[in-house]
């Protein structure tokens, strides 16, 4: 009887859990109804409309997600509502397997709250490929605590291979659709992908990593070579952004007069450096300064990436000079920490909550005035620096240096590419060093024979280094 009340008790503890981050999930919604939206946002908007022609700028999955989403609810308010459920559904999970692994209500109850947190909470409801990006990173690693939490505390069920195999593919379509929706998160993906297949395997065979990995390969194979065939997107070469921002600040006005490139472009590439400097824009010099075309960069990309190979390495120190400087801006002086409602538009589209709206922009500013930290670049690379190196030796050892190394490598990852220094950018590393440093405190606080549960649990805690036998 005992143990049936002990199994009462934990179930209503779960349920509780998931009415808190359904309220969680509902209020997010509400706030941020209809989905606020930057111009980035309304271009996406237009394209998932039909009000725009598809291009490539943005990675098109985006918007025809969009288009799916609008086709059958209706409204396009639904692409938020879906990140928002896709936050708090992980958030949930997550707490759920930390209640298993650590036998910690409490804990549970915090991984809970980081989605109310600040820096987490400001962008809950932008629709941006760096928040989906990160929400889809954030549900992998749910889906692989799942696999560690089965195996862990449960390792004799009769249907764990399946689950097992269940989770891969659930934990492969997120992991798919994070790389898809924003191109440079395969730095971040990795690793992900790698605790994904050790926590669902705990000594994997080659064979399971060749499989495995051929279905991450097939499930970014399928849906880039499925849109371009089928969508067609206008293509606008929009890594060419990345050259024209080091060839307009690296080289000089006399340097580009000489560049053996045609005439019109090199005429405008004079021009926009001159504007450049007289804007004092370091970066960004597209949006900036330079005159645009309905085709991005891409009649200009080959002159662009032909003059930027022969010149970079003529011009390094220069070259490291500046990208190092724009790197430090990421670091040490990031903005953008709150996107407010919806930008202007001739669309007819704004804010439906304008007071929660102020409301939330109130809190999120407070905490950028009063706590700081939870919004620098440095701070959370630091974080994951710390954690991937000293990840800890227990039950979490594994998925805090996973989202250590994601971080880090994701921050780091922008070095040559960035564009401007906006906190957007350092939003995932800001959830995952969040959550990782949870799970390693939690691990560190938690008893050594408290037992998560009936069964198995108190057991799989008593092994060194929280390692469990699988019977697979």
């Amino acid at each position: 009887m005992g143990q049936i009340r002990l199994f009462l008790r934990e179930r209503r503890w779960i349920r509780n859990l998931g009415l808190l981050a359904a309220a969680g999930c509902a209020a997010t919604a509400l706030v941020f109804a209809p989905g606020f939206m930057s111009p980035d946002s309304l271009s996406q908007y237009q394209q998932a409309t039909g009000r725009a022609p598809l291009a490539d700028w943005h990675p098109p999955v985006l918007s025809l997600l969009w288009r799916a989403l609008i086709a059958v609810t209706g409204t396009f308010a639904s692409l938020a509502v879906l990140q928002a459920a896709v936050l708090w559904g992980s958030l949930w999970v997550t707490a759920c397997c930390v209640r298993e692994l650590t036998g910690s209500r409490p804990g549970s109850l915090a991984v809970l709250a980081t989605g109310a947190a600040p820096h987490v909470l400001t962008f809950a409801g932008v629709v941006w490929k760096d928040v989906q990006m990160a929400y889809a990173l954030l549900a992998t690693c749910a889906i692989a605590l799942t696999g560690l939490c089965l195996r862990t505390v449960r390792p004799g069920t009769p249907w764990a291979a399946g689950a097992r195999w269940t989770l891969l593919a659930l934990g492969v379509l997120f992991l798919s659709y994070a790389v898809l929706v924003r191109k440079n998160a395969v730095l971040a993906a990795v690793p992900v992908f790698v605790l994904l297949v050790l926590a669902l395997w705990p000594r994997p065979s080659r064979r399971v990593w060749l499989v495995t990995a051929a279905a991450l390969a097939a499930g970014l194979a399928v849906p880039t070579a499925a849109i371009s065939l089928a969508a067609r997107p206008v293509e606008t070469s929009q890594v060419s952004q990345v050259f024209l921002d080091d060839l307009l600040h690296v080289l000089s006005a006399d340097e580009l007069r000489a560049a053996p490139v045609p005439p019109d472009l090199r005429e405008r590439l004079v021009a926009s450096a001159e504007e450049c400097r007289r804007a004092g824009a370091l970066s960004d010099a597209y949006w900036a300064c330079y005159r645009r075309s309905p085709r991005g960069l891409a009649p200009d990309a080959e002159q662009l990436r032909s003059l930027w190979a022969e010149e970079m390495p003529r011009h390094l120190p220069g070259y490291l000079a500046y990208r190092t400087q724009v790197f430090a801006k990421l670091l040490f002086e990031p903005t953008y920490q709150y996107h407010a409602g919806i930008s202007a538009n001739d669309l007819g589209l704004k804010p439906s909550n304008t007071r929660l709206a102020a409301t939330l922009e109130t809190y999120v500013n407070g905490a950028v005035r009063d706590l700081p930290l939870l919004f620098a670049g440095w701070f959370w690379l630091t974080v994951a620096l710390v954690l991937a190196l000293r990840p800890g030796r227990g039950l979490f050892a594994l998925p805090v240096r996973a989202l250590g190394i994601s971080s880090a490598a994701y921050i780091l990852g922008y070095f040559p590419i960035v564009p401007v220094s906006d906190y957007r950018y350092v939003y995932w590393p800001a959830i995952a060093g969040t959550l990782a440093l949870l799970l390693r405190w939690l691990e560190r606080a938690a008893p050594p024979a408290a037992a998560p549960g009936p069964g198995p649990a108190r057991a799989a805690r008593s092994e060194p280094g929280g390692a469990v036998p699988d019977p697979a």
